[in-house]
């Protein structure tokens, strides 16, 4: 037999084409296989292709005019080669045959393989049978189901005229709104191949007032996975209301004295802490940068006995809900910490090779220009068996977060929070509202403070941003009740 020559090579490469413009499908079978294959008999331990197509419109009104209308689209591919615990990635937006033989060659060659590439002819690379969660949920339709730029302006315009007349002292309001839809394929050495299309939607209020020295901001949200009618249906007038009556209130309380608080937490966005003070020290990303203290702690308790926490990608409609993450692999649910012991960490495909954790479906990217990375979906704090009303009647003097602001965390889960809507607790009751509340402390105190759960878990939308890019993700958790907490204010 000759031996294989470099035109053999790549006359195979040239027999196979990329697929003209349509649905990521079979038809793209061979190429990526081809490929796949490549990497591997080059010296790549393992290799996967990420392909996607996308198609967003954002609208922004401000204070009752159309000021932003932002339609975004792109495609494009990632591509990433594994040697012994060594990655490398490279994107592309070239879905061309060249492209995609180019991006894995670059990998190739950071990784030390270059000089096995000429030999590499063969499709050694069997990919399963296609698992198109798109088509078994009848996905394909769900973009021209959506509303257009027309629809969505009148209403946020509407909402706007709303504000304007219910928000007393209004000084300027937003109103906006997003769809982002998305395709996906995902295809790997170890014979994944899977299909997907996501489709995120979010409508958001947001008021400033003023009224002389005195000022107050309140902005909500609301937000679906999967539902291409949302933006057409949703009603924002109960948000208007709530916006409504928080800003006044706010707009005339007092500040809040610095001191240490007992605390309770409402529900909904007040999981926020949860996801940025501890959620993203049991990603496995957060291992390898060895910037978390519970690294060591699997099996151990880190949280209070009455602290139980969930990470997962299944929930119907929730924001961070996935029917596969971005390296194929289906969603499932995670349980985090069990009665105050650490069960799992967040892993994605890097975090398992490399330190043993288990998969939990949460490789997740921003786009194609990033490598998936372990990050978090919905993550929620489990109800207990108080009523809201128990928790705040067992504090007697304390603050009641009802709604959180903004904040920041430390790479080991140092944090502070700004508390947007806060009341005292006197004697077990609402007292007077305070704001210029900051919470302030650090994941592993915090977590062993959290003593009581109330039983009326709601869940918020939100945004993260990691290694990996800004995803969409759930928070959540219900009423909460925390021991002890410094509270940041005025002296």
């Amino acid at each position: 037999m000759r031996p294989l020559l470099q035109r053999d090579f790549e006359s195979g490469f040239s027999n196979i084409k990329a697929p003209a413009d349509g649905p990521f499908n079979e038809a793209w079978r061979p190429l990526l296989s081809l490929i796949l294959g490549h990497a591997r008999r080059s010296g790549a331990d393992f290799a996967e292709i990420f392909l996607e197509r996308r198609n967003t419109l954002r609208v922004t009104t401000e204070n009752g005019k159309v000021t932003a209308v932002a339609p975004s689209f792109s495609l494009g591919a990632g591509v990433r080669c594994f040697k012994g615990l060594q990655d490398v990635y490279v994107s592309t937006n070239d879905l061309s045959q060249s492209g995609l033989r180019w991006a894995v060659d670059q990998a190739l060659g950071m990784l030390g393989c270059s000089a096995r590439m000429s030999h590499s002819m063969g499709r050694d690379v069997q990919l399963e049978p296609l698992r198109d969660f798109a088509a078994a949920r009848g996905k394909d339709n769900w973009l021209a189901q959506t509303a257009g730029v027309g629809e969505i302006s009148e209403r946020l315009l509407s909402q706007s005229s709303v504000l304007r007349k219910k928000v007393g002292h209004l000084q300027s309001d937003q109103t906006s709104a997003f769809r982002d839809w998305q395709e996906v394929l995902v295809a790997a050495s170890d014979g994944v191949f899977a299909r997907d299309i996501r489709l995120h939607q979010l409508s958001r209020l947001g008021v400033n007032c003023a009224d002389g020295a005195d000022r107050s901001s309140m902005h909500e949200q609301r937000a679906s996975t999967g539902l291409p009618d949302f933006l057409k249906t949703v009603d924002m007038n109960p948000v208007i209301d709530e916006i409504s009556t928080s800003a006044g209130i706010m707009l005339r309380a007092d500040y809040v004295t610095a001191g240490q608080y007992p605390l309770v937490m409402a529900n909904r966005f007040g999981g926020v802490i949860f996801h940025e003070a501890c959620g993203h020290l049991l990603e496995t990303t957060q291992i390898e940068r060895k910037t978390t203290p519970f690294a060591e702690s699997l099996g151990l308790p880190i949280a209070h006995e009455n602290l139980t926490a969930w990470d997962e990608g299944i929930t119907e409609g929730a924001f961070g809900s996935t029917d596969m993450d971005d390296e194929g692999m289906p969603a499932q649910s995670t349980l985090l910490i069990e009665n105050g012991i650490l069960r799992n960490f967040i892993a994605d495909r890097a975090g398992s090779m490399r330190f043993g954790h288990p998969r939990t479906g949460s490789g997740r990217r921003q786009n194609f220009s990033f490598a998936a990375a372990s990050r978090m979906r919905n993550t929620f704090i489990a109800p207990g068996k108080h009523t809201p009303d128990e928790l705040i009647q067992g504090v007697e003097r304390g603050l009641y977060c009802k709604k959180m602001g903004g904040g920041s965390v430390g790479a080991t889960g140092e944090f502070n929070f700004a508390v947007g809507e806060a009341y005292l607790i006197e004697k077990g009751k609402l007292g007077k509202p305070v704001k210029g509340a900051t919470l302030i402390g650090t994941a592993a105190e915090i977590m062993k403070k959290i003593s009581a759960c109330a039983n009326d878990i709601e869940l918020a939308p939100g945004f993260c941003g990691s290694v990996s890019g800004t995803i969409y993700t759930t928070v959540g958790q219900p009423h909460l009740k925390v021991d002890n907490i410094t509270v940041g204010g005025r002296s």
